[in-house]
């Protein structure tokens, strides 16, 4: 015999049940730290041949994962049919006041530029200055990454703008290999390419997360996490968000197997180099933006409204976990 109480908690857990959407689409671009911090939601056999099934309780959800590079999944994000989106996708900051109707941000998650970030590197020694960079041939990652939006920026300050450069879209892992090859002069890199770029024999112009610290006292905040609204709506948000946080702790707390799930994702890198990589991008930061990273993304975002960059989002939200 059950009392009332048993039978109302019973009927509040078969109601939470009946909101699960499973499974759940978790799109994130195919390098190290991504990689990294959802290893512990992998179920499936990665490229190195070993099967991986979840680490942590995913709370009644199964987690497929999408690897498409950043570009892709900022235009995934935005194009095509709503009820098709993926449920949690990794976003450029730049890209989410274009998607602020369809997304919400995660509190967890983020990918911040403190100190450092994307660079523009070149095949022969230059400076960042106006006469340096009109009309250079420039190889970028995609036109909604926050790489593009900071160069933006940046060249603003310098009294150019994106057409007094010749710009072509390139993804994100040939950059490198197409600049050392001659076919661009430059190259704006993000990931990975950060630090081994070098390996190249190819220059630094300008560290564009460390001119964004220098000048703003804030970390440039690159890329973020994000659930549709849908999900917000039927109450789930805060459950998933639970989900990926419990991820990204179990990731940092079982690192050594963490990084070696990673290097499945890593171009030029040992797996010291992957971790010095990882270490970069997720870590505090990641874990919960804070009033300091939350401050950085309204600042980016306001500035970058300012300049007529972006649509205006609005007051920005986050989600933040279940208890």
């Amino acid at each position: 015999m059950c009392c009332e109480g048993d039978v109302v908690g019973q009927s509040k857990i078969a109601n939470q049940k009946s909101k699960i959407t499973s499974p759940l689409h978790l799109g994130h671009s195919p390098d190290p730290d991504d990689a990294f911090m959802w290893w512990p939601l992998a179920d499936f056999v990665a490229p190195d041949g070993v099967r991986h099934s979840p680490q942590i309780d995913t709370r009644g959800y199964q987690f497929i994962h999408v690897l498409e590079d950043i570009q892709s999944l900022n235009v995934r994000s935005e194009k095509g049919d709503p009820r098709k989106l993926l449920e949690i996708t990794a976003l450029s900051i730049h890209q989410y006041p274009f998607v602020t109707h369809r997304y919400a941000l995660t509190s967890c998650g983020s990918s911040m530029g403190d100190h450092y970030g994307p660079m523009i590197i070149s095949s022969r020694p230059l400076q960042p200055k106006a006469a340096d960079l009109k009309g250079l041939r420039l190889a970028m990652p995609g036109e909604r990454t926050t790489a593009w939006l900071t160069c933006r920026i940046m060249l603003a300050e310098l009294g150019l703008t994106i057409d007094d450069l010749d710009w072509h879209f390139v993804p994100f892992d040939q950059i490198i290999p197409r600049v050392a090859a001659g076919d661009f002069e430059a190259g704006l890199i993000i990931h990975e390419g950060q630090i081994t770029y070098q390996n190249q024999q190819l220059h630094l112009v300008i560290d564009l997360g460390a001119w964004w610290t220098r000048t703003r006292g804030l970390p440039l905040p690159l890329g973020g996490n994000a659930i549709r609204r849908d999900l917000l709506e039927s109450g789930q948000g805060p459950a998933i968000c639970r989900v990926l946080l419990d991820s990204i702790r179990y990731a940092l707390e079982h690192r050594n197997d963490a990084v070696r799930f990673a290097l499945n994702y890593a171009r030029d890198m040992d797996s010291a180099l992957a971790d010095r990589f990882v270490g970069m991008y997720v870590n505090d930061w990641t874990l919960d933006y804070g009033e300091k990273g939350r401050a950085a993304v309204r600042r980016l975002i306001e500035q970058a409204v300012a300049a007529g960059f972006v649509p205006d989002p609005g007051p920005i939200d986050f989600i933040e976990p279940e208890m």
